[in-house]
């Protein structure tokens, strides 16, 4: 197991406190961010099949109530030719076929749930990587710099070696720093225009298809008036 077992202890972690415990912050920055990369892989690969099944039980979900209708409409034609004991053999297998639509249908409202909190988890994590890449030079040059003058101190007065070492808080400082920018970029997340537009789209298509149920339901009541 690496640095992290979960995704959620990335996007969680403290990156200061971290790189406190380290002997060597310089190659364990390095290391988280090398996990980072390799989680975000494995959490698309994930979500690819979360977004496979989605797509399969969409499929199954417009199969069964296309058979649901099918089965309505055979009951009808049954009723008007006086034959209610077929009419109702065909309501009982629509409503088999409903319920067991409804049962996909709270099946696709979790893996939508799920879809939607890891592309939260991925975003946040994706930051923490480009923040992580941005401060990975400038933290292993102050690394350097530190070391190395802690290095000519130490050689020089044994007395000013608590000096040297206090260099380290500006490190510690701009580390605090890079987690405080990682949490506030992740609060308040706004759709994309794309996201915006495409949820536009959707509504229109369903306003329309539910007008249009209206006036099929409209005009098959005047025929039977």
């Amino acid at each position: 197991m690496g640095i992290f077992s979960r995704l959620g202890d990335i996007v969680n972690s403290n990156i200061n406190a971290i790189l406190d415990r380290a002997e060597d912050p310089e190659k364990l920055i390095r290391l988280i961010i090398q996990e980072m990369e390799d989680t975000l892989v494995e959490v698309r690969s994930s979500a690819v099949k979360t977004v496979a099944d989605k797509k399969e039980i969409e499929r199954k979900l417009t199969d069964l109530r296309r058979e649901a209708g099918d089965w309505e409409r055979k009951a009808e034609f049954a009723l008007s030719k006086d034959r209610e004991d077929l009419a109702k053999g065909a309501l009982v297998a629509r409503t088999k076929l409903m319920e067991a639509a409804e049962s996909l249908s709270a099946e696709l409202g979790r893996l939508d749930s799920a879809l939607a909190k890891t592309n939260e988890d991925i975003g946040a994590l994706q930051q923490k990587l480009a923040d992580a890449k941005a401060r990975e030079k400038a933290l292993i040059a102050r690394h350097k710099t530190a070391t190395d003058r802690l290095k000519v101190k130490t050689q020089l007065h044994d007395e000013r070696i608590t000096d040297a070492f206090a260099r380290f808080e500006q490190v510690e400082r701009n580390l605090d720093m890079l987690e405080g920018r990682s949490e506030v970029l992740e609060m308040g997340r706004k759709k994309s225009l794309a996201e915006e537009i495409a949820e536009l789209e959707a509504d229109a298509k369903v306003e329309s298809e539910l007008q249009a149920l209206k006036a099929r339901l409209a005009g098959k009541d005047q025929q039977q008036g």
